[in-house]
């Protein structure tokens, strides 16, 4: 499904835009499908954008998104310090910031779902659909204690070993976040075996996402 979805030539690049509210966001609602998608298309150009974080918080969002975009052939980092949970309340220049983002025409982006609890995954999801206009979107989720989780319609089966190294890479970069009795690695693990049964994947592993509109090119 993500090579029929989502190939394109060799000679041409693949843009893939990564936005993400905090500085773990990106990597546990899609960091598999990021890895897998790295290793498929060799001349890949990753931005990857994270809104909220402290200094020691940024200092690992880099780390991780080194780690996560080391197969990237070009890639650019942006971390910014938006206060954690009031991003709908410094909306202006979040959608400033968006809109200086549309140049570089992705070809997929990777957002937060609608329907999140979180109000900064909500507003980030919002603003990516009304900047990006005629784009190839999907909707990571995020497990959380408000219980949110709903029924996506598309799943990028996971292999084995991306799983481990997806679990591990976050396990590595964010020590801050250790002592959460959530941020575990068989909180990551269950995810990922969750959607895998229900898509009935091969490797047993599966990342899901919300695709609300796909358009399908004639060759």
């Amino acid at each position: 499904m993500l090579k029929l979805l989502f190939s394109r030539p060799r000679s041409s690049g693949y843009r893939i835009l990564c936005l993400g509210a905090h500085s773990d966001d990106l990597e546990i609602g899609c960091g598999g499908t990021i890895l897998q998608l790295l290793n498929q298309h060799k001349n890949a150009n990753v931005r990857w954008v994270v809104f909220s974080s402290d200094r020691t918080r940024a200092k690992e969002a880099r780390h991780s998104a080194e780690l996560f975009l080391k197969r990237a052939a070009k890639k650019e980092i942006t971390i910014k310090s938006f206060r954690d949970g009031f991003l709908p309340y410094t909306g202006t220049q979040v959608k400033e910031f968006f809109e200086r983002l549309k140049p570089f025409a992705p070809d997929l982006i990777l957002t937060h779902y609608r329907h999140d609890l979180h109000q900064d995954h909500r507003l980030l999801c919002e603003l990516t659909w009304n900047t990006f206009r005629d784009h190839t979107i999907l909707e990571y989720e995020i497990p959380k204690y408000d219980g949110d989780m709903g029924m996506p319609n598309l799943f990028v089966p996971i292999e084995e070993e991306i799983c481990s190294q997806k679990t591990d890479y976050l396990l590595e970069s964010f020590q801050s976040q250790r002592d959460k009795h959530w941020f575990t690695a068989e909180t990551f693990r269950s995810m990922l075996r969750l959607r895998g049964l229900e898509c009935r994947s091969q490797t047993g592993y599966a990342e899901a996402f919300y695709a609300r509109k796909i358009v399908l090119e004639q060759d």
